[in-house]
């Protein structure tokens, strides 16, 4: 594709404008409002799907940046994120609901164990295509700079959980989006970003918060 062809098919500012909105905005406050009549993970899925057409659809998207960056390299930034979360889900769950602490791979360790397992893939990856490939690679542009892109993506991320209803979700979900976001922006590399979200939601249900991050906890 030529840089002309490229610059007639790139969709308007107001075009882009209006899908974020859609998106990132009007699409969570109908998914809370009407939270119970629909199965999460099938629209999960499918707002993935949704989101890998408009990449496609994006001039200047190549599907070889899935593959782009370090992941392994960057074990010192992995680490810090997963003893950060560790310590700030201690002290949540031993505030909000001590005896739910390690309750789950204590006392259903088979449910527990396939959490670890699928997590990653139904859960974190969709999620990851969503609010870091999509939102960065498409509408990125749309903001003045990388910092008000970060913010705006946390508290996307934030709304994303908004059917969850507890202050929890909602917090956690906005500092770590916002983190994931930096570290998405930090080279493009989304398998790092799927790394650290991966690694966050298995440590949430390790350590009991799951209680506030599954649909069934929701409302």
């Amino acid at each position: 594709m030529t840089d002309a062809t490229a610059f007639a098919a790139a969709p308007s500012r107001a075009r882009l404008w209006a899908e974020f909105i859609a998106l990132f905005v009007g699409l969570p406050l109908l998914m809370a409002a009407t939270f119970g009549l629909y199965p999460l993970f099938p629209v999960l899925l499918g707002l993935a799907g949704l989101a890998c057409l408009l990449l496609h659809l994006s001039p200047a998207w190549r599907w070889r940046k899935l593959l782009k960056g370090p992941v392994l390299g960057e074990w010192r930034l992995i680490l810090l994120f997963s003893a950060a979360t560790a310590a700030v889900s201690y002290v949540v769950i031993m505030q909000a609901a001590p005896q739910r602490f390690l309750s789950l791979p204590m006392w259903n360790t088979g449910l527990w164990l396939a959490i670890m397992a699928l997590y990653p893939l139904l859960s974190a990856l969709p999620q990851e295509l969503i609010y870091r490939s999509l939102f960065f690679e498409r509408y990125g542009a749309l903001f003045p700079s990388k910092a008000v892109a970060i913010a705006a993506n946390g508290a996307a991320f934030a709304l994303g959980h908004l059917f969850f209803g507890h202050w929890v979700t909602i917090v956690m979900t906005g500092i770590g989006g916002a983190f994931m976001g930096w570290a998405y922006l930090r080279n493009g590399s989304l398998g790092l970003a799927w790394v650290i979200h991966s690694l966050a939601g298995q440590i949430l249900f390790t350590f009991g918060l799951g209680i506030y991050f599954y649909h069934g906890a929701a409302g």
